[in-house]
């Protein structure tokens, strides 16, 4: 593997001196363009990353976890994913580990994927947490099939248990069922949904028990109502004001697929005159710091994102310090709560 080779056998390879190696890595100005080809082609066919400290060249650890937060745009931005970076932090200091934070708009460039192997490769990290990653991401799959061990927050692989693969899931089917049996409760019978990212596994996930908790009350999925949307305010936003652009008849109640994507939507509703809940209830997933003091108060699905955070970086420093063991895909549970968002419909 790229990871077990050293500069002994670079040079061995490349047909070159062991110096001659390390001259070429550091840059040196006094090596032949042809002798600095010949290795780097050795290096770039091995995937050989020469390791910093000696610590880790004696073979001990870092101490260091890397956390990549997957998309600045969305995910760097919201004040979930702050959090989760803070609480990963206090987890990761509590025990004696340092937290390594790399913001990455596209895992699928190559200058940023290269940045990303660095950290692994030359032993800054000892592991590494992902977090805003779609389902199928080629540089995690290359980690853990490297022996890399990672810890990935929401994602969904079926026949993948590799024990270097940590999976940490919101439980969404139950989360969402919760959410659409209490707008049955209510008396709403036409309710939408906007959808989250479709790549990531909790967006289908959601989608998933929005269909089924339809049906299990008995109540139609109206396309009309089904919008497309991503985790984060700005789509919420426009997908509500695209339906309403369109003229058509509006549900009861619309279900977020998060509590960012339910304030654009409020933000959009309130613009246009249509109260909530006078008008249409809305509820959201996730319990935002701010769910509690929007206006009105936003009824939504809690997860507890500080006891997941922390069984997450234990889990993946207890598999650093002790060998990896096949934890699989754990599932957060969810709750209820209920605020002044959602109001009840009169049967006609």
């Amino acid at each position: 593997m790229g990871k077990e080779i050293n500069s002994t056998e670079i040079a061995r390879l490349a047909g070159v001196s062991r110096s001659t190696v390390s001259r070429v890595i550091n840059n040196y100005a006094n090596v032949p363009e042809k002798t600095k080809e010949k290795v780097m082609s050795v290096i770039r066919r091995h995937n050989y990353y020469p390791n910093l400290s000696a610590q880790v060249l004696a073979g001990k650890r870092a101490r260091t976890i890397g956390l990549f937060m997957i998309d600045a745009g969305r995910v760097s931005g919201d004040m979930i994913s702050s959090m989760l970076l803070a609480r990963i932090i206090e987890s990761a200091s509590s025990r004696g580990y340092y937290v390594l934070t790399h913001i990455v708009r596209d895992p699928r460039d190559g200058e940023e994927a290269r940045m990303m192997k660095e950290s692994f490769y030359q032993r800054r990290i000892d592991g590494g947490v992902f977090i805003g990653a779609a389902n199928d991401e080629p540089i995690i799959e290359e980690l853990i099939a490297e022996g890399f061990t990672v810890a990935i927050v929401d994602q969904h692989r079926p026949g993948h248990r590799e024990p270097n693969r940590i999976v940490f899931n919101f439980d969404n089917e139950t989360g969402v069922g919760q959410a659409i049996d209490y707008l049955a409760r209510l008396g709403h019978t036409k309710i939408g949904m906007i959808n989250g990212d479709m790549q990531r596994y909790s967006g289908p996930s959601k989608w998933k028990g929005f269909q089924a908790a339809m049906a299990r009350n008995g109540l139609p999925v109206v396309s009309k109502w089904i919008l497309p949307g991503d985790f984060n305010e700005a789509s919420g936003c426009k997908a509500m004001k695209e339906l309403l652009a369109s003229g058509t008849e509006l549900p009861t109640a619309i279900f977020a697929a998060n509590d960012s994507v339910a304030f654009g939507a409020i933000r959009a509703l309130q613009k246009a005159g249509i109260r909530v809940p006078d008008d249409l209830s809305v509820v959201g997933f996730d319990d935002h710091t701010l769910s509690a003091h929007y206006n009105p108060a936003l009824t939504t699905i809690r997860v507890d994102f500080a006891a997941m955070m922390d069984q997450l970086t234990y889990a993946l420093i207890s598999s650093i310090e002790n060998g990896p063991e096949p934890i699989g895909t754990v599932a957060v549970g969810t709750e209820l709560v209920i605020r002044a968002s959602c109001r009840r419909v009169e049967a006609k």
